[in-house]
Order: structure tokens, then C-alpha cells, then sequence
């Protein structure tokens, strides 16, 4: 896993920004919040498909306890899961340009539904009472209403929680366009995964100061059970 080392100057200027707290989001209601996880797909997580993040395998054991205390605090888990386009050639055709014809021949086969790569990764602990939300993108909000605001809008979600593979293409992307759309956005420092640590904490450093907000599974952990706590009392 990588080790969180954000570098002074974002810790700084994010305190400064709030009045010297670090944080920008202090509590967390469980009914309104999702967490969503990004690509954790073979595709980049299984060692030797192309796109593999192998440190994705590390975080798979926080992603799976913070599912369990969003589902126990009332909360929406949504898996996301990158679609290849198979039946489309000219789809992204700007992306198709500037990868080898080998590559993205590749990686839409490897990304159709059908394709080895699709399937969520065999450690991840999906639940039957989950959302799946397909995309074909680097964000998850792209074409807009996606399938992912789909499901956040249905269920009344305001907080999201990212997890999964790039922090820095796919999880970065998701999570801007999620703080633009007006959703309190958490990065999960240690629920992300990336091709490096310098890539994985550059991207928390830049979100927390610009975008969200970026705390460890431990910490949301205590947030969450605070929240199913506080709901069992009025009841």
C-alpha cells in the first residue's frame, strides 16, 4: 500500500484555506453517503493484464471494511466498472488516435463485457444489495446523467467516497467532476491505488486543497459508526 506522504505545502494551504483545520468534511450522515469504487476490475488489478496497479491488490481489505460500515450506517456501495466498446469502433476516436491500433484493440477486447479484464476483481466483497454502475470513460460522470448519477440521485446521496484504481486518471477524474456537480467528495488516502506513490500523493495533495477533501478508511470508520450511532439513538 502506498504510504500517505502529502507533501507540507497542500497540508498548508488546506489549512489555511479552512481556518487551520485540515479537513473539510467533519461529519458524515450514513443514509446520504455512497462509496464508490473505481475500476477495481481485473483489467487493472490482475497481475499481468496491461493496465495492472499491482499495490490495487493492497487496498482491496479497506475497500471491503469500509462496504460493510457504509451498507451497516444506511449508505449505498456502487462498484464502477469500465465498458469497452466493441460494437462502436469510432467511439473515443481521440483516444483510439493516440494509443497503437495493438493497444486499444487490446484493452476493448480485454474491457467488453465479455472480456477477461471486465469482471470485478475475485477478492472484492460485492454485495447483492450493491449498484453496479458501467462507464466509458475515465469519469464515471461521463456522458452526463451517467449511470452513476443515475444511482446517486435515486438514493438521495451527497457525500461520496472514492476508492479504487488510478487515484491519479480514474479516481481523480471521477472525484473532480463529482466536487463540480456539488457532492461533498472524499478521497481515500488509503483506499486508492496508482502506478506509483509519487503519483497516488500528488493527486490527494491537489484534491484536498482544490477539490475535497482526502481521509484514511480509519477515520471514515469512526465517522461512519458515529452516524449509525446517532441514527439508532433517535430511533
Amino acid at each position: 500500500m502506498h504510504k500517505l506522504e502529502i507533501a507540507p505545502w497542500f497540508i498548508e494551504k488546506a489549512k489555511s484555506a479552512r481556518g487551520g483545520r485540515l479537513n473539510a468534511y467533519e461529519n458524515i450522515s450514513g443514509p446520504s453517503t455512497a462509496l464508490v469504487v473505481v475500476d477495481m476490475q481485473n483489467y487493472f488489478v490482475q497481475d499481468g493484464m496491461p493496465s495492472c496497479a499491482p499495490v490495487a491488490r493492497e487496498i482491496v481489505p479497506n475497500i471491503n471494511r469500509l462496504a460493510r460500515a457504509t451498507r451497516a450506517a444506511g449508505g449505498l456501495v456502487i462498484w464502477i466498472q469500465t465498458e469497452g466498446l466493441l460494437d462502436n469502433p469510432e467511439d473515443w476516436a481521440n483516444r483510439k488516435e493516440a494509443t497503437s491500433a495493438e493497444g486499444w484493440n487490446r484493452r476493448q477486447r480485454l474491457l467488453a463485457r465479455n472480456g477477461e479484464g471486465f469482471p470485478i476483481y475475485e477478492t472484492c466483497e460485492v454485495q447483492p444489495q450493491d449498484k453496479i454502475a458501467l462507464k466509458i470513460r475515465y469519469s464515471a460522470f461521463i456522458p452526463y446523467p451517467s449511470d452513476l448519477e443515475h444511482q446517486l440521485k435515486a438514493h438521495g446521496i451527497d457525500t461520496l467516497l472514492i476508492t479504487g484504481v488510478a487515484t491519479s486518471t480514474c479516481c481523480e477524474s471521477t472525484a473532480r467532476d463529482a466536487a463540480m456537480w456539488g457532492y461533498r467528495t472524499i478521497m481515500v488516502s488509503d483506499g486508492n491505488a496508482d502506478s506509483t506513490a509519487e503519483l497516488h500523493n500528488h493527486t490527494l495533495g491537489k484534491f484536498l486543497v482544490t477539490f475535497g477533501d482526502v481521509q484514511s478508511t480509519d477515520e471514515l470508520m469512526e465517522k461512519l459508526s458515529a452516524s449509525g450511532a446517532s441514527k439508532a439513538a433517535a430511533e
